[in-house]
């Protein structure tokens, strides 16, 4: 064999443990999983705003961002459910890059996984604590799962990893909103395939262990743009694209049909200033069909202090050094649209 084992990492139990979440903590996020299953489920009309950087590299500018949004949530109550984005995982198109805190705690600094777990952990709680808004983030590794599980209210499977056996069959046992990504490809199919396989109990291994789960009634899908046989972004988020998505999911036995719309990827071509105009066309379609209302139940938004993207090293507070991302003014004054567009 070609690996090299290097170190032997601490249990999910031993981490949390160490980093133990508050009680009062823990109460809070029980309270938000309801509400945001609720939505899901159509019995509360409010709307998702899954927000925040594209990659969760620094603690102290990721935590200043999702606690800025504190404030807004307390105005938005009525009509908009805040789920920051704490993405502490980065999956590369070729592998090739920064790969999130949870590898590589200090981005300059080579990896180091066991200090990664750790710090992935600590921003997530100190983001709770200072925020009171429990928060997002991608299962890239189905076995890190167990190090913040009891921290997360929402899970996305990104385009790469949905049409994964392990990926789908770990969703499946999940109590929190799990949202999958369509492929690179665009295929709606797979995506719902993948929602299917989620929403239904399963008998597997994980971590070394014999398990069953459930299913995950609250698994939904993520639209987020594709790309096109000749390398080209195409879009998935307008009218056409979500009256098929209705159609397609009315033929499928699913729960709980539900949709969040992507407003950066492919369906903004990496264009993030596109975000503003693709999430006010997307409540503007939800106002002209009651199926696309239903079904429609947030966007995700790529997000973070200053706009744009810097390199590695540049040390620019608050500025993703991943994808770029709408800046803090832009933000919020699109995330005010969105409530007055639910009214």
């Amino acid at each position: 064999m070609s690996f090299q084992f290097i170190k032997q990492l601490p249990t999910p139990e031993q981490i949390k443990t160490e980093y133990p979440l508050p009680a009062a903590l823990a109460d809070l996020k029980k309270k938000r999983d309801i509400e945001i299953s609720n939505v899901l489920k159509g019995i509360d009309s409010r709307f998702l705003v899954i927000i925040g950087p594209c990659s969760a590299d620094n603690e102290d500018s990721v935590c200043d961002y999702v606690s800025r949004l504190t404030k807004i949530q307390e105005d938005v109550k009525d009509t908009l459910i805040i789920i920051p984005r704490i993405y502490t995982n980065k999956p590369r198109t070729t592998g090739e890059g920064y790969k999130g805190i949870a590898s590589q705690p200090d981005p300059e600094k080579a990896p180091d996984m066991v200090e990664g777990l750790i710090a992935m952990r600590k921003m997530h709680i100190r983001a709770i604590a200072e925020s009171g808004l429990t928060c997002a983030d991608e299962m890239l590794y189905p076995e890190n799962w167990g190090y913040v599980e009891d921290l997360l209210s929402y899970v996305a499977i990104g385009a790469r990893s949905v049409e994964d056996q392990q990926h789908r069959l770990t969703v499946s046992g999940f109590d929190v909103a799990s949202g999958m990504k369509n492929p690179t490809s665009g295929d709606f199919s797979v995506m719902l395939n993948s929602v299917y396989a989620a929403q239904h109990p399963h008998h597997f291994v994980y971590r070394g262990y014999e398990v069953e789960t459930t299913g995950n009634p609250l698994t939904h899908v993520v639209l987020r743009g594709a790309v096109s046989k000749h390398g080209n972004s195409t879009q998935n988020y307008h009218y056409e694209d979500l009256i098929r998505l209705c159609d397609m999911y009315s033929k499928m036995d699913l729960v709980n049909p539900a949709a969040i719309i992507d407003a950066n990827h492919s369906n903004s071509g990496k264009q993030f200033k596109e975000q503003i105009r693709i999430v006010k066309e997307v409540m503007h379609n939800r106002k002209l069909s009651s199926d696309i209302h239903n079904m429609v139940k947030g966007v995700m938004i790529e997000s973070y202090i200053k706009e744009g993207a810097q390199k590695i090293g540049a040390h620019v507070y608050g500025q993703s050094i991943t994808d770029p991302c709408l800046g803090w003014e832009d933000s919020q004054k699109l995330i005010y649209d969105i409530a007055y567009a639910c009214n």
